[in-house]
């Protein structure tokens, strides 16, 4: 017995039985840390996907829901993964979610946040202006958010001649929206008729445009045309567009500020003309 012992005990204090040892322990400790987390990531868990494909502005119901298994390791923490943080919200602008798709956290906003992404468009120092058009007036709806457009402008003089001529020019159309106010294009289920188009205009240009609006007895008519494109509209007189601008000042009320000082807007040279 003492032998067996004293055999452990050399066996135990050497050197290289010791580094034997410790080699194997760091090897299960290692083998075990990374079974433990591979487990850890392909284990399954449940998330919410999207049942059908949801349209951009939607309120999102529970019967557009329903769960599937992933591997834990591809859910991020930008993906939500309870019900309740999905029914009741909105799909984001301009953001469809196909079905199958995961809810992300930047693509669901709450009613009251819901943004129209035309209005945030707007440049600083520009107002928006909406101009009535019909789908004969967008070519049969071929004017999409994004593409550039002259506005022309057509009216009766005092000799009763037609006179058209371009008033804007490499005008970028951040909407075009129906007669409710919805996105023409928001939605590719819905065909929906456009009546407005929405740009962005410097200030002076706003009034000008408002002014127009008050000229329907002098027959003024504003039409988009695809930037760069001939008339459509055939005229007795082809102008330019300070003889436009002209023709507008000279038939509406100029406008007065806090001093009552008769304020005309200028309008400057550019972009817009």
């Amino acid at each position: 017995m003492n032998n067996i012992l004293i055999s452990l005990k050399k066996i135990i204090t050497n050197k290289n039985t010791i580094t034997i040892i410790g080699v194997i322990v760091i090897l299960g400790l290692l083998y075990w840390g990374y079974n433990s987390t591979i487990e850890g990531q392909v284990k399954p868990v449940q998330i919410p996907v999207a049942r059908q494909t949801i349209q951009p502005r939607t309120l999102i119901t529970d019967d557009m829901i329903t769960y599937i298994e992933v591997p834990s390791i591809a859910v991020n923490q930008n993906v939500q993964r309870n019900k309740a943080n999905v029914v009741g919200m909105y799909s984001n602008v301009n953001t469809v979610i196909p079905a199958g798709s995961m809810f992300y956290s930047d693509v669901l906003v709450s009613e009251d946040k819901l943004p129209d992404s035309a209005f945030t468009a707007v440049k600083d120092g520009e107002r928006p202006y909406a101009l009535s058009v019909t789908t004969a007036s967008t070519y049969g709806n071929s004017i999409f958010p994004g593409n550039k457009i002259d506005i022309f402008m057509k009216a009766v003089d005092e000799s009763g001649q037609i006179m058209v001529g371009r008033l804007l020019a490499q005008v970028e159309v951040l909407a075009v929206k129906d007669s409710a106010g919805q996105n023409v294009f928001e939605d590719s289920t819905v065909n929906r008729t456009p009546a407005t188009l929405l740009f962005g205009v410097p200030e002076d240009v706003f009034v000008l445009l408002k002014k127009t609006e008050y000229l329907k007895s002098f027959g003024v008519e504003l039409f988009p045309v695809p930037y760069g494109g001939t008339i459509p509209i055939e005229g007795d007189l082809v102008v330019d567009r300070q003889e436009l601008v002209d023709f507008i000042e000279s038939n509406t009320v100029t406008f007065t500020d806090t001093d009552d000082t008769p304020q005309t807007p200028e309008v400057e040279s550019g972009q817009y003309e």
